[in-house]
């Protein structure tokens, strides 16, 4: 029998919930044979009918947000609040992609010889896996869940092995908008499971994966192997640029509220602030004080703002990763420990003079800490904000639009937001370069993932 390794552990006082065991190798093979099985009908289902099923999937979320808040909070600490936003937004992804699938999916017709037609028809490919991540539980299924069920894949779900409860309600979900048996199927597989079974097996036509850098290049290599797709959505050092303000404490204010939010555990949060010179002491005093006057609030309190971490190993990861830069010569202005009192809380983080060769320079801190450098030049803050392996996302705030969209372009990033904090909505495309990972989320780039783009050529 395969040990448990699927568990609800509160992040706020450490205690386990529940358990679940892990699947046997014969279940994962089952699983395998339901999906692929479930294709030949879900496949050829009008797409109409199939967005019928999204919608009503949408209503569930929507009508359940209370219920869902409450599961995600005990599982990896999120806020009440948050998580209900998390849940509203899910709701409006399999809505976006029910009303939209139509479309999406119509003929393209090509510019050919009088003589003859072309076109291109979008078809479903098979068997997926969706491989997701603790910080965003129903959101990040959502957004591989929607646009793919939509275009008649059907789907194998491994969820993170914190987050089991939340992934059996989603396959119930499912259910009980009308979704045919075996289209979508939570599994609690292991990482060799994946590895050995499911991506070998013929059945599986492709795997999307939202984690880390390592895990990425793991599944990434086991599907080049196999010749799978991937779309990979890695981790984020992302930059935002403060370029002028008339209101420098406000800008510190909203550049806090942003870092914070998921209590810093988000992929496109805003890890590095790069503020002008002639902002900079001013922001750095307003942002430091916004952290000191954070405190550890339970989650389930409405308004809180600073939940724990997902785990106490989480906790112990990021203060080690500070107290490393730390050492190295940056200077800590605020927070940089465990809060007493037990869970995985930590202090929000202020660090300034971070450089190059300190470990939080190029490192993703996934927590409420706050990187501030100071620029003397749009060309300066163009090559910081650069000089990082990852490529997510990126914010630029200025008065003058012009000169925030001068900046912009000149990021390495897959999206820039001008003059808003970055943020995630149904109909924006998310996805990143270099090491933030390959493929789009979202939007009506989603849809031509995992699809046959076919060409069919008519000669009269």
């Amino acid at each position: 029998m395969t040990s448990t390794m699927y568990r609800v552990t509160n992040p706020a006082t450490g205690e386990v919930a529940e358990e679940f065991a892990t699947n046997t190798d014969s279940e994962i093979l089952a699983a395998l044979d339901r999906s692929a099985t479930a294709f030949t009908e879900w496949g050829r289902t009008p797409v109409a009918e199939r967005a019928a099923i999204l919608t009503r999937v949408s209503e569930i979320y929507a009508e359940r947000a209370e219920e869902l808040a409450e599961v995600i909070r005990l599982e990896m600490g999120k806020s009440v609040p948050e998580g209900k936003g998390e849940v509203q937004l899910s709701s409006m992804i399999y809505k976006y992609f029910a009303d939209n699938a139509e479309a999406f999916m119509a003929d393209e017709p090509l510019r050919g010889p009088k003589d003859a037609t072309a076109m291109i028809r979008r078809k479903p490919v098979g068997s997926l896996l969706g491989i997701m991540p603790w910080n965003f539980p129903y959101y990040q299924v959502a957004r591989f869940a929607a646009p793919n069920l939509a275009l008649g894949n059907t789907i194998l779900l491994k969820h993170a092995p914190q987050c089991p409860r939340s992934a059996a309600i989603m396959e119930e979900i499912f259910i009980d908008a009308g979704l045919p048996e075996g289209a979508y199927i939570n599994i609690y597989a292991s990482n060799e499971q994946v590895a050995e079974i499911i991506l070998p097996d013929p059945r599986n036509h492709g795997v999307s994966l939202t984690g880390s850098e390592r895990a990425g290049a793991a599944v990434a290599a086991e599907a080049g192997k196999n010749l799978k797709k991937v779309v990979l959505e890695l981790g984020g050092s992302d930059p935002y640029i403060l370029l002028d303000s008339a209101d420098v404490k406000a800008s510190a204010r909203t550049f806090f509220r942003t870092r914070m939010g998921n209590t810093g555990q988000a992929c496109n949060s805003p890890k590095r602030m790069i503020v002008m010179d002639d902002l900079y002491d001013d922001f750095v005093s307003s942002i430091t004080e916004e952290a000191k006057k954070s405190t550890p609030a339970d989650p389930s309190e409405e308004g809180s703002r600073l939940s724990p971490l997902s785990s106490v190993a989480a906790a112990d990861r990021f203060v080690e990763q500070v107290q490393d830069t730390v050492s190295q010569g940056a200077t800590l202005l605020a927070g940089g420990k465990r809060y007493d009192g037990g869970g995985a809380y930590v202090e929000p983080v202020v660090l300034t003079d971070v450089k190059k060769g300190m470990r939080g320079y190029y490192e993703e801190l996934f927590g409420p800490a706050v990187i501030v450098y100071r620029v003397s030049s749009e060309e300066e803050a163009v090559e910081l904000a650069n000089d990082t392996p990852f490529g997510l996302g990126a914010a630029v705030f200025s008065g003058d639009i012009e000169r925030a969209e001068r900046v912009g372009s000149q990021i390495d990033s897959g999206m820039v937001f001008l003059n808003a904090p970055e943020g995630s909505r149904e109909f924006l495309p998310f996805g990143g370069v270099k090491r933030s990972g390959v493929g789009r989320e979202l939007g009506p780039l989603a849809m031509d993932e995992f699809v046959n783009k076919q060409l069919v050529y008519k000669q009269h």
